[in-house]
């Protein structure tokens, strides 16, 4: 078995951006040499996450106001009295998406549903500079 790490990273406007990192994500699955195993996509940090959808402007606004629905941004935050840095609903959205995704890899292709894109949310509450880790295990 042959293991393959590579990075990209991306600059982000924060609040629920939503970004389709499919592309870079295919591109260094292409430069692995790996036909079969699994990719692993990962952003460090506790404010962004890693999920797919069907990038589509009517579905990226649905996702934004469904973070809104579950840790709306207005509320108190135990963090922010601690913090006083105003990114608790951040924290507890990503929580819910969780930073990582893992995809089966056959025959040198990612296996996405036709409408079904990677992306990467940064729920932080300012712009940040990201990067994302790309780990593919196979043969």
């Amino acid at each position: 078995m042959t293991i393959y790490s590579g990075e990209f990273g991306l600059e982000t406007s924060g609040n629920a951006d939503v970004i389709d990192i499919t592309t870079q994500v295919s591109e260094l699955v292409a430069s692995s040499g790996i036909n079969d195993g699994i990719v692993l996509v990962y952003v460090p940090g506790s404010t962004a996450a890693i999920t797919t959808i069907e990038y589509e402007s009517g579905l990226i606004r649905d996702l934004k106001a469904a973070l809104e629905r579950l840790a709306p941004e207005g509320i108190t935050y135990y963090h922010n009295e601690r913090w006083h840095d105003g990114n608790g609903h951040s924290h507890i959205r990503a929580s819910f998406i969780g930073q990582s995704e893992s995809f089966p890899l056959m025959h040198g292709n990612l296996l996405l549903g036709t409408w079904q894109q990677i992306i990467l949310v940064d729920m932080d509450n300012r712009p940040r500079s990201r990067k994302v880790f790309v780990q593919i295990s196979g043969e």
